[in-house]
């Protein structure tokens, strides 16, 4: 059964040196609720710290740093933030798989690996959860505040993905009568790009495959590109929007090589078809509209692997 968010808020109360954990590749939703949570307990006078994540962005780094363990830090209380299974922990966070305490989330896939966990499915973003917790905790600042507006915008793409509700609106509305600078995160996340993330959404968009009728859009973008360009992988944050922005898709496939040689799949989908259910048959997860899974082999190889898949799933 999953706790409440005021349950959630007294398990924390009840405990202390608590060590809040990121998933793999860290978005703005993961890192927001991270810090803020560590934040708020800080407020309530629990020594609490979040765990560096070694897959950090210039993006995100500087809104966790203030939050991050002392090397020599020892936590008793494990909390995971917007992490759906135990394939999304960082490599540093291996030592805690069977040790995490409280889970809040907001996946449909959720595997429930913590001892116990406070699920929202119906949340646009983990955020929105973290916010009714720090309202639990009674705190609530404008870092707090600017915190947990970062999780929500950027998991909802500034508010205009199918996963924003009234209740999105209206938690994004509350957080703005505290003191922070709401304007200033939309200007970075959202209306600003890198001379190199321009020339690589001009490449990766050159090269796009189009099939179904036009209904669905592949994106592939290897490490010999990025190199290519100069790109960073801050430069590469989020591409994953690009391929639905085109008339007629409704599905997106990015296909983005990894360090180890694997492919990052990100997929996005509309009513037509559910993106959790397709990148869980190779192990992956996330929400209807919006998933992703790790597959190996070459680039041509994990496309046809999900074209197969969306067929699949489409025709089943």
């Amino acid at each position: 059964m999953s706790l409440t968010p005021a349950a959630f808020a007294e398990r924390l109360l009840q405990n202390d040196n608590i060590l809040v954990l990121t998933h793999r590749r860290p978005d703005g939703d993961t890192v927001g609720c991270a810090a803020a949570l560590t934040a708020a307990l800080r407020k309530r006078g629990k020594t609490a710290y979040a765990l560096e994540n070694p897959d950090i962005t210039s993006v995100y780094a500087d809104y966790l740093a203030p939050y991050v363990a002392p090397a020599d830090f020892t936590p008793a209380f494990v909390v995971a933030v917007d992490m759906a299974a135990r394939s999304m922990f960082p490599k540093n966070a291996a030592q805690y798989l069977d040790a995490v305490d409280l889970t809040v989330d907001h996946h449909g896939s959720q595997e429930f690996y913590a001892k116990e966990t406070c699920l929202d499915a119906d949340a646009a973003a983990c955020g929105e959860v973290v916010y009714e917790i720090c309202r639990a905790l009674g705190v609530m600042d404008g870092e707090i505040a600017k915190l947990l507006y970062l999780a929500i915008s950027t998991d909802t793409g500034c508010f205009v993905y199918s996963n924003t509700t009234s209740d999105t609106h209206r938690i994004a509305g509350e957080l703005m009568r505290e003191e922070f600078d709401c304007f200033a995160i939309n200007k970075r996340h959202f209306r600003t790009k890198s001379h190199a993330r321009m020339r690589l959404e001009a490449a990766v968009i050159a090269g796009m495959e189009l099939y179904d009728n036009g209904r669905i859009a592949v994106l592939t973008l290897p490490l010999s590109l990025m190199a290519e360009i100069g790109a960073t992988e801050a430069d590469a944050d989020d591409i994953s929007s690009l391929a639905n922005l085109l008339e007629g898709v409704d599905c997106g496939m990015v296909i983005k090589e990894l360090p180890s040689g694997e492919w990052k799949i990100s997929l996005r989908t509309g009513a037509r078809l559910n993106a959790s259910t397709i990148c869980s048959k190779y192990g992956g997860g996330g929400h209807a509209a919006a998933a992703g899974c790790t597959l190996g082999g070459t680039a041509v190889e994990a496309r046809d692997a999900m074209l197969a898949a969306v067929a699949e799933v489409a025709n089943g």
